[in-house]
């Protein structure tokens, strides 16, 4: 009998370090790449890309990097979050771009999102500095 893919379920079970808002939000940040900010070229083989098969879009998929995956986080949880950004995403275990990247890695090994063969969690480390990034980057413009 083969083994079928593990579901979120099981990978909350199994890797408890992450909830599940820390991975629908990785997720969303992908699309936010994608939809937002343009990020992402066309994939060869493998792409780093979301979606179900299913629900899969009829766009040829685009790979983002470890690096445009990052930044797409930082400023969609800016965008969403605010000042707040920083505290939200430790709230839910994210506290370096390593643990983005461990979270990528998580859902690549259920096939919720994939990757190329020159993708690895090595890309997503030390990409930039919560505290610089997320506090002393974060700047508010009053209305005109």
């Amino acid at each position: 009998m083969a083994r079928s893919t593990p579901s979120l379920a099981d990978l909350l079970h199994d890797d408890p370090r992450y909830p599940y808002e820390a991975y629908v939000f990785v997720f969303e940040a992908l699309g936010y790449a994608h939809h937002v900010l343009g990020l992402g070229e066309p994939a060869e083989s493998e792409p780093l890309d979301a979606g179900e098969p299913e629900r899969a879009p009829k766009e040829p998929q685009r790979h983002v990097t470890g690096q445009q995956l990052c930044e797409a986080v930082r400023r969609f949880a800016l965008e969403q979050y605010g000042y707040m950004a920083k505290t939200v995403l430790a709230t839910w275990g994210i506290h370096s771009t390593g643990d983005i990247g461990a979270i990528v890695f998580n859902l690549v090994k259920i096939e919720k999102m994939s990757k190329t063969p020159h993708d690895s969690p090595e890309d997503f480390e030390n990409v930039y500095d919560f505290d610089e990034a997320f506090r002393r980057g974060f700047q508010i413009h009053p209305p005109d």
